[in-house]
């Protein structure tokens, strides 16, 4: 049923076909029929040319059809403009943002006339304060390394990379275009929680390995952690850092299932799992129980792996379990190499609405309250900040890095490079462009090669962005941005500095004991390294 649905794209191109033979035909008996064939001749060979182009994946699972799209995707901006809504309107992405990754991805003019067109007057608008001595910066290639006293081989990161989507939620092309697009250009790709698949080795690129609490790729048949599955994995020179997931901000606390009719060859090798069974992600892991125990084994995993980077990826929940893992890694002395906070705008192939909508901390408030966790407990220098969250722009970007982070992930903005249309389909399988699909005729409309150049390009094109606003705020990289450069309108006629919403907090003055005006004192006092439970 479902090849009959997915072959049910070409009806159109087929009918057309159908068609154009009959006219012609009838051509020989009624002259009248000539233009009509003609016509039918046209499409047909319109219909052709889509399926053999590997530009837009659209058209080539929907020749002819596809063109509809470009037809309106021309003429909405005044449909938009004068009757729905404006560019700026979000879905979850708008289609102002859209446009910038399409163009970026393109390497076609991404300037804009006219001015801007977001109202900025009204509450909520922000922006970069700007120096009359601006700096010009020639190479944009922005690093950070990665990796505390206990790691033996840090990693020396771009600022910008591939966040984590697994090879079965995204297509055997969409993660090939995606690594071999990130080893082109220099960056790492996070693996998701989905295990390490022949595609993301194919491609070459650095790897994020990525491990949930399914630890797939180095589990034991009953689903436990596997620390010889593990070593090897982990011994790939592919894999430079290792981020044991806890959460993730699209559906925070929320296992998952795959079902075993969804399970392919591909993935059950990737993943570890056997076919013909349903795949199981619990909502909390089985290594570890409390903060102490999460420690011990990050410096496990750190010791399996050879001395590489090890981290761990949440979305920020309650606040003490943050600070108890925090006094964790003071009593133990184990602390991890990095941290990936993720917002809980961040996207999924499938959630729960409630969960989407309502669980979990937006992700400045969250990343804000880590790096001033850490800076409390005199652990910041020791541990490099991720964020992930709607970051697709150079603006999403330095704003990041000046609230505290280190280095920005994207995953839909990678996918917007690769296709992704924002059909909102990835949980039925029927993705229109082949980005998160399974279904091998659908997929194939995603061209590799081509596709891998434009995540190449729209990872360049953004930070040579970045790059032009941070020398046109007089700094020479972006880590220095910092909350005084990040100006923000409270309400109308109304403008705090983001020194003054979200300020760096006092190195150690968690240990001090200070006068805090920002709760942390209360929850650090009814934190506790040996539970996640409250006092």
């Amino acid at each position: 049923m479902n090849q009959l649905q997915s072959l049910g794209r070409y009806f159109v191109f087929a009918a057309v076909i159908v068609l154009a033979l009959v006219c012609l035909v009838g051509a020989a008996w009624n002259g009248w029929l000539l233009l009509p064939a003609v016509a039918f001749a046209a499409l047909a060979a319109l219909g052709v040319a889509d399926l053999l182009q590997t530009s837009h994946s659209i058209l080539r699972n929907y020749p002819i059809v596809g063109h509809m799209r470009f037809l309106f995707e021309g003429i909405r901006p005044e449909i938009r403009q004068y009757l729905i809504e404006s560019d700026q309107d979000e879905e979850p992405f708008s289609r102002d943002e859209r446009s910038i990754v399409y163009q970026r991805a393109k390497g076609v003019e991404d300037k804009r006339p006219f001015g801007t067109r977001h109202r900025v007057y009204d509450a909520g608008y922000e922006w970069l304060t700007h120096s009359v001595v601006p700096v010009h910066i020639e190479n944009c290639d922005f690093r950070v390394t990665i990796g505390g006293p206990d790691c033996l081989q840090p990693y020396d990161a771009s600022i910008y990379n591939i966040s984590a989507m697994s090879f079965g939620a995204l297509s055997a092309n969409a993660i090939l275009a995606l690594s071999k697009g990130a080893k082109a250009g220099g960056f790492a790709h996070d693996t998701g929680e989905g295990g390490i698949s022949r595609y993301h080795r194919l491609g070459g690129a650095d790897l994020i390995y990525e491990i949930g609490s399914g630890y797939f790729g180095c589990r034991d048949a009953q689903g436990r952690f596997d620390p010889d599955r593990f070593a090897e994995q982990a011994a790939d020179p592919q894999v430079k850092m290792i981020e044991l997931k806890l959460s993730q901000g699209a559906k925070p606390g929320h296992g998952g299932m795959l079902p075993a009719s969804k399970i392919t060859p591909e993935i059950a090798e990737a993943r570890g799992v056997p076919m013909g069974v349903d795949c199981i992600s619990p909502a909390n892991h089985s290594a570890f129980s409390n903060p102490v125990e999460m420690m011990a084994f990050v410096g496990r995993l750190r010791e399996l792996s050879s001395g590489k980077p090890v981290g761990f990826k949440l979305c920020i929940g309650h606040r003490r379990e943050f600070m108890c893992i925090v006094k964790s890694m003071l009593e133990t002395g184990i602390a991890p190499d990095f941290i990936v906070v993720d917002g809980k705008e961040g996207g999924t192939g499938a959630a729960p609405l409630e969960f989407a909508n309502h669980m979990g901390m937006p992700l400045i408030e969250g990343l804000t309250f880590a790096h001033n966790t850490l800076r409390g407990a005199g652990l910041r220098d020791r541990v490099q900040l991720g964020a992930s969250g709607k970051l697709v722009t150079s603006f999403d970007i330095a704003k990041a890095l000046a609230l505290g982070a280190d280095w920005a992930n994207s995953a839909r903005g990678f996918m917007f490079a690769i296709g992704c249309i924002q059909g909102q389909a990835c949980h039925t399988n029927c993705c229109p462009v082949g980005v998160a699909t399974q279904d091998p005729l659908r997929q194939r409309a995603l061209d590799v090669e081509s596709k891998s150049v434009r995540v190449t390009r729209f990872h360049h094109n953004t930070l040579k962005a970045l790059g032009d606003m941070t020398g046109a705020a007089g700094l020479s990289h972006p880590s220095e941005f910092m909350p005084h450069h990040l100006i923000m309108r409270e309400q109308d006629r109304n403008m705090v500095t983001g020194q003054e919403v979200y300020p760096y907090l006092p190195e150690g003055f968690l240990l001090r004991e200070e006068d805090d005006q920002f709760g942390y004192l209360d929850r650090w006092h009814r934190s506790r390294a040996e539970s996640f439970a409250p006092f």
